[in-house]
């Protein structure tokens, strides 16, 4: 690391020769590589974006001029070069930094990022601030071509269009879905675009015939002779709604960012520049198996093997999702799979796999998954809509306007609900039970383990009125067996009694049955005594009948729940003992009112005091 040691911020790197910069982007790449093989992150994507971070470090004068990445998922590089190389070591672990840039981190992270297609409207937000404050800064958003097919970049890229904002956007297109460089014609284009008396003959000119129908006739008249030329390129998408379009380039060659980056600099307005890049540059197996090693876990820095934790005799929720999902389409010709670009993460490549025909990946769009997804419940399909929980926030109103309103049967599987682990306060699916309990017409199931899963996932394919909810924690399940089960019908508003016991009830929702159970026959053990455990299976509708039982047998109501305790399952119990009148004493076990950062699964179940220890104490507690 002869280079990168020395670097404690960009202004480090500004004097580099190419030579050197080539040879730090090597280093930069090795270290991250040894960093993330015993301490695992998003790999792929950050090792192929290192020369479009250097290439904007170097160029630009951070952070006064300001970069922000869309996802944050290939902004490793970034963090290692602006001060934070030593506790790069502890990226997403407990009390380290965060896996995604966070303003409140550093002062060079602009916006905070973890969610899909928030860049350009970001950044052309700073930007305009800056136009204001009439400051010169000049601001860059790095999008990739698939966060690019998302809602939300494209409505950034309409109004940036029309502004006069400095912002410039970078393409990282690493599978060369919008094109491939053409060639000759290409290389001189984009040579006379990037040409400084180009652009100030092209700009004075501008200038000079003002808006108007002429000026108008004349743009409508370059870009039909340039797409002549170079329609294939995808420049004319971007041209039409405002851009001046740059390239493609080879964005992991440092030369040609450098060179392009120099000249996009000094221009004003809207600009694109479309950069084609390798996901896992510089590491063959990454390169080789570029979905594999997008979160590839540890491995061997040297050989690439990957290393498997040891043995697992539980199933991982999204296998046992994927699996009952590809039976169930096999019994129901209407059931089709729906997902926003997590097909692999969710476990319905299954189904896609033997059944292609009934399988829909729309992209990172989850606004369009779910009213695509009330299209074909219209239709008469039954579909089965699988988004990742946190991402569901961005279709709330299609849920409530689209399925609920007009009582569409579409089963929407929440993955990764509760806390997710590493990925921190962006990733977890805390809020769901909260937003969509409100929701008239709504079913909520939080299944306790893997049987309840499939079972509640074969309720929901026979239930019709409007959306069925059931969300699941990220990981493995409680080694339930479930394979060779039968289906059984889990009727909505139904719980169950899991434990017997006195004085204080327990009332789990999801996985945390488990981990009260245990507390309770602990504390049987210790005592002679235990609480009784409840388990509440729907959190709407709700079992009243369990309710009015639990609170006439016992004074104390503890619940359980992976979710905010604000509006949750401690929400609905309280509503509904306040709303009868009834005086048994309610408290929640949850996640509290604060976002929550990352650490493993049981460590943030301990901060927020819903594991086995925090259950048991708060049992005890109840008893004094």
């Amino acid at each position: 690391m002869k280079l990168l040691d020395k670097i404690e911020s960009p202004a480090d790197i500004r004097q580099f020769s190419i030579e050197e910069l080539r040879q730090l982007c090597s280093e930069i790449r090795e270290y991250m590589i040894g960093c993330c093989a015993t301490n695992p992150g998003h790999l792929g994507s950050s090792l192929g974006a290192v020369e479009l971070i250097v290439g904007f470090h170097y160029v630009y004068d951070s952070p006064s001029d300001k970069i922000v990445y869309d996802v944050g998922h290939q902004a490793y590089a970034h963090k290692i070069l602006t001060g934070r190389k030593e506790l790069f070591r502890k990226n997403r672990k407990k009390d380290g930094i965060s896996g995604f840039p966070k303003m409140e981190e550093s002062r060079f992270d602009a916006f905070g990022t973890g969610h899909s297609s928030t860049s350009i409207s970001a950044a052309l937000g700073l930007a305009s601030a800056a136009m204001l404050k009439g400051e010169r800064e000049k601001v860059v958003a790095l999008i990739g071509d698939g966060a690019l097919s998302g809602g939300l970049a494209f409505e950034g890229l309409n109004n940036a269009g029309s502004s006069k904002a400095d912002l410039l956007v970078i393409i990282n297109d690493n599978n060369i879905s919008i094109d491939k460089n053409i060639g000759a014609i290409h290389e001189h284009l984009l040579k006379l675009t990037t040409d400084p008396t180009y652009n100030r003959i092209k700009t004075h000119i501008w200038n000079r015939i003002g808006e108007g129908k002429f000026r108008k006739a004349i743009q409508e008249m370059v870009i039909s002779a340039k797409s002549s030329l170079v329609k294939k390129s995808g420049g004319d998408l971007f041209e039409a709604l405002g851009f001046r379009y740059f390239g493609p380039i080879d964005g992991n060659d440092i030369a040609q960012v450098v060179h392009i980056l120099k000249k996009l600099k000094n221009l004003n307005g809207p600009l694109v520049l479309h950069t084609i890049t390798t996901k896992g540059k510089g590491f063959a197996p990454a390169e080789e198996d570029q979905t594999a090693w997008h979160a590839p876990g540890m491995f061997d820095p040297h050989t690439g093997k990957r290393i498997t934790p040891a043995g697992h005799k539980e199933s991982r929720y999204q296998d046992v999702f994927g699996e009952v999902l590809l039976e169930l389409a096999r019994q129901n010709e209407k059931i089709t799979g729906v997902t926003p670009a997590m097909a692999s993460g969710c476990g319905m490549n299954i189904l896609a796999k033997e059944m292609p025909e009934k399988f829909f990946d729309v992209g990172i769009e989850e606004e369009h998954a779910v009213t695509f997804s009330a299209g074909l419940a219209a239709a008469g399909m039954k579909p089965f809509c699988n988004i990742y929980s946190s991402f569901s926030q961005r279709a709330y109103d299609q849920i409530i306007h689209d399925i609920a309103l007009q009582k569409l049967g579409v089963v929407l599987c929440f993955d990764r609900s509760g806390l997710v682990g590493e990925d921190g306060a962006t990733h977890h699916g805390c809020f769901d039970i909260a937003a969509y309990r409100s929701i008239p017409n709504t079913v909520i199931g939080v299944p306790k383990d893997e049987l309840e899963l499939k079972n509640m996932m074969y309720t929901a394919s026979r239930h019709q009125g409007g959306p069925f909810i059931i969300r699941y924690p990220r990981g493995y399940g409680e080694g339930v067996g479930w394979r060779d089960s039968e289906f059984q019908e889990l009727i909505p508003g139904h719980g169950e009694k899991v434990l017997d016991g006195t004085s204080t009830a327990v009332i789990c929702a999801g996985p945390a049955t488990g981990r009260a159970l245990e507390a309770a026959l602990r504390i049987k053990k210790e005592t002679g005594k235990n609480p009784a455990i409840y388990n509440i299976r729907y959190i709407k509708p709700l079992d009243e009948a369990m309710a009015d039982e639990i609170a006439e047998n016992f004074s104390t109501i503890i619940t359980v729940e992976d979710g905010c305790l604000k509006g949750g399952l401690f929400g609905a119990i309280s509503e509904y003992v306040a709303g009868k009148g009834l005086g048994t004493k309610v408290t929640g076990l949850g996640i509290p009112d604060r976002f929550i950062g990352q650490g493993t699964q049981q460590e943030l179940r301990s901060e927020c005091g819903y594991d086995t220890e925090g259950i048991y104490r708060a049992i005890i507690s109840s008893w004094q």
